[in-house]
């Protein structure tokens, strides 16, 4: 049997019948009212660590790739080294709304890209270490950008109220019938690559 008939819900709220840019519009708000993602990198040992990081950005209508300002001193950088593939994934409880992206990180120290990215408050987590140099800020050579480029994203968007979802998954344990109350989208590698060649004619 195919994975249709196995996964009668995959099959049911799967839709790439969205233009890409509303795929990307429908993503932006994803990521926009989640606000934190987890990141998870492999090391050598090929075991598997996330945590948390929070997105800056998002502020053109085609951008697909996510921005982070970090510390390169901490170990998150020894797993991106090793292997740049990375997933980063939002979830954002009230609506159940959810964002996938796998692709590969690259890590950019151009301070210009710094400035263009940099949020005072980000400055909390690097903390001055009182020697004139390590302050905290822009300039602070602790202070990079990872930038994921995605391969692929995937993403579930609620169609539904918080109330209808419920009365559609009551139905659909009662009756038997699959429960649907949202969409599931892919964003496939083509279409990241028309996009990104969009909003770079546009930068």
């Amino acid at each position: 049997m195919s994975h249709a008939e196995f996964d009668p819900y995959t099959a049911k709220a799967q839709n790439d019948d969205v233009t890409p840019q509303q795929k990307i519009t429908d993503l932006h708000t994803i990521v926009k009212s989640t606000s934190v993602g987890m990141m998870t990198s492999r090391a050598a040992d090929g075991s598997l660590h996330s945590r948390a990081m929070a997105p800056a950005g998002l502020t053109e209508p085609t951008e697909v790739n996510l921005i982070f300002i970090a510390n390169k001193a901490s170990w998150k950088f020894d797993e991106i080294t090793n292997d740049p593939h990375v997933n980063v994934s939002f979830y954002e409880h009230s609506s159940t709304n959810w964002a996938s992206y796998s692709g590969q990180v690259k890590v950019i120290t151009d301070k210009s890209v710094i400035k263009k990215h940099w949020n005072p408050l980000v400055s909390a987590w690097f903390g001055d270490l009182g020697d004139g140099l390590h302050k905290g800020d822009e300039s602070d050579p602790r202070v990079v950008v990872i930038e994921l480029v995605p391969d692929e994203v995937r993403y579930w968007i609620s169609k539904s109220s918080k109330i209808g979802r419920a009365i559609d998954v009551a139905v659909g344990a009662m009756t038997g019938k699959t429960a649907v109350p949202g969409e599931l989208r892919t964003i496939t590698k083509a279409e990241i690559q028309l996009t990104q060649g969009l909003h770079s004619k546009a930068a």
